[in-house]
């Protein structure tokens, strides 16, 4: 009888235990179960077996955030010292005040502050996921009685009850097993579903994929039924292991991120010095302070031109735009920032089936004693030739391929159609690569399974290693079709399939030419070298066997019956690479980015096609799971340069993996399908996940989800990136440029002109900065990809925002726009002060500002080449933007209601053609620098 207080601890491993020390660890007993005391205690001790959510951000701490950005913060002290100047300048004036100025700056900073909280706020649903595997009620033995409860009910000790069809509710021990077949694949990676055994005991190092005595929450039970001592509940579970690890994992900011972080603080940080210096400035030259509301206002229009508050709301459209031409090719992206991440990418660690490979086992070749015929082909599409010694061969010619093929068919469940104009397998694949393969010699499977009916057979089992089938000549006319592939059959012919060696065993006889002759230690051996060579090249491979007889065996007789076969050959098979995935791997490596394999399958068929593939060399070190648990931290990162396959790696290895490439400074993607791979897939800066094959935990966690399962996706995706960080440093250049030329232009006024105020004010800066530059720039972010985007290593993640020149280039075109704006303010001032309206030169200065930044644009479409040399057509929208900003900067200048509410003043033609005329110079310089810097480099290289 089982005590009544529950265990102080409970053990950590519990495969390496027989069953009834299991029971008395959890003082449980095999036929009554715990009590209702028990299970009281127990549920006070261990909680209630859920999984359990940690804190993480609430929504209105992501709101509060969004508003700590450092140009954020400057924009709402702006807008408060305006609304106070506004009113009361208002009130001194007698006037009702509307702080026109401070409610715009306030509405650009609560856009900025709702789109990154939209962005943000997509709350993690992985654990949502993940509790959705948990089954609501489970059927246990208590108080000696059978009962369904509340899957959150269970207890360690309790006695859980499985059958084929439901979903297991916690981690256990197997007490009974009856041809118990469990689907652990969200969990292990693994597609078949894992025989279970009770019995067993296991080495304490076994791995989680093979623990064939325990059965895991989450998992689902395919056949048969089964008694469960439960050991863990909630947290204790793999899946609440897998729940800690996702909830540990911290989200790191990406590197666009970082470098918008390390844009506003020099911005923010350069506008106040500059604004410092003004009013200081400006205090000292009047000797008074008189000047410091007038000074306070040419501040505020500097902070202001000093904030591109369209930059935001042009970087998100930009990272949409890019999620949707990644949708076109194929690749989901789930988080917007992702978009430029994937563009910084310097390793690509992937898995090998249905990602590098087809996932569909194809024949490579056939193997009889005296003949050994190489298979073409593709997929399951069932034509292809065979090849004897490089040249075309025929089975047909040869009866013992012939009979060989026939063992395929009939060795076989699955089923071979055509759907939508493709083919496909209803079954296992490896069965299927048997149809097809035996399809491609012309033989019907449909017909040779009417003609010859199953009478019998001696299922695949994980213990036997092998399978037979025993059909039947019923007279329906395929005797002597027959009797030409199995010479003396008459109707009843037992055919093997299974391990090479284990069939081989069972052999006393084999075919050659067409004969049976007596196998000899010769004939034992040539098949075993041959299997051994096939084996080490990553193939699988299927011996194949039969034998002639008299009636049909008892059932349970297969260990009598299958004895004195007679050996037919071999067949090898492979999970074929994609075709695509040799150029894409190619592609990776010009564009300096590392492919890495990683697999749960056996180390020298992932090395045969990561070399097929050019992920790795002939002689380069494959890192097997087991040698990977016994390395530290320290030891991982010295061995992660030199390693690109990991083989029999468990899903919980990636997240070593991942983290040791990040501390190496690497930015890392990384693809996953299961429920385990969830922890690597959201510590990666680019988690993968499979659309076809993927669980939604793996979906919820990753940043991308690949709907065709192609590693060639992977590379498109990561080209699409860095067009888009291309574009990004593009229209930053355009933005910041013009923005510095206002600050100076705004800087200089009060300085040049004698009382004359600010040129600008802060409505017409947001503006400028929201109209004349955000459409331009939006049409720069879809600017066509340059022809070298691939052939070139990525870029640093730690790059500084302003590297490879974009910092000199706006300062410099800055200062060039200035220059042009402070002439003709200077110009246009004089000219104002005698033409009867002394404020009109602010709008001359307001409009050759804005039209300046449109031959700006156009100008920056390429660094090197001339406009005239870019074909106007290949990005139509910038034409489209320029002339849009172009007629609305005209509609604030000649229609009376926008001329009101913005300040501006009506422009002659001869005024209007003078900034036309000063504002086509800033195209006209850019377009010289690319002359001087094309001549600079041809007499250089002259």
């Amino acid at each position: 009888m089982a005590s009544d207080s529950p265990p102080d601890s409970l053990p950590s491993v519990w495969h390496n235990l027989e069953t009834e020390k299991a029971l008395r660890l959890l003082q449980s007993d095999r036929q009554t179960g715990l009590t209702a005391q028990q299970v009281q205690e127990r549920l006070q001790r261990y909680g209630l077996n859920e999984l359990e959510e940690r804190g993480g951000r609430s929504n209105w701490a992501i709101l509060v955030d969004q508003f700590k950005n450092i140009m954020l913060l400057m924009l709402i002290a702006v807008a408060i010292i305006s609304a106070i100047i506004d009113i009361r300048s208002a009130l001194a004036e007698g006037v009702t005040p509307v702080p026109k100025d401070a409610i715009s700056i306030f509405a650009i900073v609560i856009l900025n502050g709702a789109l990154g909280y939209i962005q943000e706020s997509r709350a993690e649903k992985a654990l949502a996921a993940l509790k959705q595997l948990a089954s609501p009620k489970v059927r246990v033995i208590r108080d000696s009685r059978t009962m369904d409860i509340d899957s959150k009910e269970l207890v360690p000790g309790d006695l859980m009850l499985l059958e084929a069809g439901v979903q297991v509710s916690a981690d256990g021990r197997l007490l009974e097993a009856s041809n118990l077949q469990v689907r652990e694949a969200a969990l292990t990676g693994e597609a078949h579903a894992a025989n279970k055994r009770a019995e067993i005991e296991l080495p304490d190092d076994t791995q989680l994929g093979d623990r064939i005595n325990l059965v895991y929450q989450g998992t689902e039970i395919v056949q048969g039924r089964g008694t469960v001592l439960v050991t863990g509940t909630g947290m204790k579970t793999e899946l609440g292991r897998i729940a800690e690890l996702l909830q540990s994992v911290e989200t790191e900011p990406t590197p666009l991120q970082q470098r918008m972080t390390q844009l506003g603080n020099v911005l923010v940080s350069g506008s106040l010095a500059l604004v410092a210096l003004v009013v200081i400035g400006g205090l000292l030259r009047a000797g008074s302070w008189e000047p410091l509301e007038d000074l306070l206002e040419v501040s505020l229009s500097m902070a202001v031109a000093v904030v591109p508050e369209g930059l935001p709301a042009v970087i998100t459209v930009t990272l949409a735009l890019g999620t949707q031409r990644m949708v076109r090719r194929h690749a989901l992206i789930r988080r917007l920032p992702a978009v430029e991440t994937l563009g910084s990418v310097t390793n690509i660690c992937s898995d090998k089936t249905g990602t590098l490979t087809q996932n569909k086992m194809v024949v490579q070749s056939l193997h009889t004693v005296d003949a050994s015929l190489r298979v073409t082909g593709e997929g399951y599409d069932p034509t292809g030739e065979f090849y004897h010694d490089n040249e075309v061969a025929s089975p047909q010619d040869r009866p013992d391929l012939k009979a060989l093929l026939l063992a395929c068919i009939i060795c076989n469940d699955s089923i071979l159609q055509k759907e939508n104009g493709s083919w496909t397998i209803l079954g296992d694949p490896t069965e299927g690569a048997l149809l097809v393969v035996a399809s491609k010699a012309g033989l019907d499977r449909h017909y040779w399974t009417e003609h010859l009916p199953r009478a019998a057979e001696f299922p695949f089992s994980s213990e036997r290693k092998r399978m037979s089938v025993i059909v039947k000549d019923e007279g329906r006319g395929a005797k002597d079709e027959l009797a030409s592939f199995i010479p003396g059959a008459e109707s009843l012919v037992l055919f093997c399939k299974g391990s090479p060696e284990l069939v081989l065993e069972r052999c006393q006889q084999i075919r050659v030419g067409g004969q049976v002759q007596p196998l000899t230690e010769a004939h034992r051996n040539q098949v075993l070298q041959t299997n051994n060579d096939l084996a080490s090249r990553g193939l699988r491979v299927l011996g194949f066997a039969y034998k002639l007889l008299n009636q049909v065996p008892a059932e349970g007789s297969d260990e009598t019956t299958e004895q004195e076969l007679v050996w037919l050959g071999l067949v090898d098979m492979l999970d074929a690479p994609r075709p695509e995935v040799r150029d894409a791997v190619a592609k990776c490596r010009t564009a300096g980015i590392r492919p890495i394999m990683i697999t749960g399958d056996h180390q020298l068929t992932a090395q045969a096609i990561a070399e097929d593939l050019g992920i790795a060399k002939p002689g380069d070190r494959v890192l097997t799971g087991r040698e990977l648990e016994r390395l530290d931290a320290a030891g991982l990162e010295q061995e992660i340069d030199h390693v690109s396959v990991y083989a029999r790696v468990a899903p919980e290895h990636k997240l070593r993996i991942v983290q040791a490439l990040q501390r190496q400074g690497k930015v890392v993607a990384m693809t996953g399908d299961g429920v385990n791979d969830a922890p690597a897939l959201k510590q990666a800066d680019i988690g993968i996940a499979m659309g076809i094959t993927g669980t939604d935990v793996s979906k919820e966690a990753s940043d991308m989800v690949l709907l065709d399962d192609n590693f060639a996706t992977i590379v498109a995706a990561t080209e699409e990136g860095r067009v888009v960080y291309t574009n990004i440093r593009r229209f930053i250049k355009y933005i910041l440029g013009s923005n510095i030329g206002e600050v100076l232009t705004i800087a200089a006024s009060p300085i040049l002109l004698p009382m004359g105020g600010v040129p600008l004010t802060p409505l017409q800066i947001l503006w400028m900065n929201l109209v004349t530059d955000g459409l331009p720039a939006l049409a720069l972010a879809v600017e066509p990809a340059e022809p070298n985007v691939m052939n070139r290593p990525p870029h640093d993640p730690e790059e500084n925002i302003f590297a490879r020149g974009l910092g000199l280039y706006m300062v410099r075109i800055g200062i060039i726009l200035a220059i042009l704006a402070i002439a003709l303010m200077v110009w246009s001032y004089n000219y104002s002060q005698q033409s009867g309206d002394p404020e009109r030169w602010k709008t001359m200065v307001f409009t050759t500002l804005c039209l300046a930044q449109m031959g700006h644009a156009m100008a920056i479409r390429s660094n090197s080449r001339l406009t005239i040399e870019l074909n106007p057509f290949s990005n139509p929208f910038i034409l489209m933007a320029v002339g849009l900003t172009t007629i609305l900067q005209l509609l604030l200048v000649y229609v009376e209601p926008l001329r009101n509410f913005f300040g501006t003043h009506y422009l002659s033609p001869f005024e209007l053609a003078v900034c036309i005329g000063f504002s086509s110079l800033m195209f006209v310089w850019v377009e010289l620098e690319k002359l001087f810097i094309r001549l600079f480099l041809s007499r250089r290289m002259g």
